[in-house]
């Protein structure tokens, strides 16, 4: 199944649809933009896994979370600047046949992420 996220307004206890996000791989300690997308009222990429088996790689990858821009779409009052503005997650890919799924539970103020299944 490749590589998949999905992420949880914990504020709201909802899933955060409309957020942006961005994904990068990581190559020589640079970060390049693989794609961007708005997650879809699942919380999830409308397209489906970001990564299928076939296209997965070994090696290192970033998730880039629009967490305060979300949050004000949301009507949240947020200080200037934001507690959390983006939240960027590195993560290692060492086995390209296996599934990889990085979930974000996020609040304006707090997030937490795992390896899913």
């Amino acid at each position: 199944m490749g590589l998949s996220t999905h992420v949880l307004d914990t504020m709201h206890g909802t899933p955060a649809g409309g957020m942006a996000v961005e994904l990068h791989a990581m190559e020589g300690g640079q970060a390049k933009l693989v794609k961007s997308f708005v997650l879809d009222g699942d919380g999830r990429n409308p397209e489906g896994p970001l990564f299928d088996n076939a296209s997965l790689k070994k090696g290192t990858y970033r998730l880039v979370f629009d967490v305060a821009p979300y949050f004000r779409a949301r009507g949240v009052q947020l200080p200037d600047p934001p507690f959390l503005d983006r939240v960027t997650l590195d993560f290692g890919i060492a086995d390209a046949s296996a599934h990889y799924h990085v979930p974000l539970l996020v609040s304006p103020w707090s997030y937490s992420t795992y390896r899913g299944s």
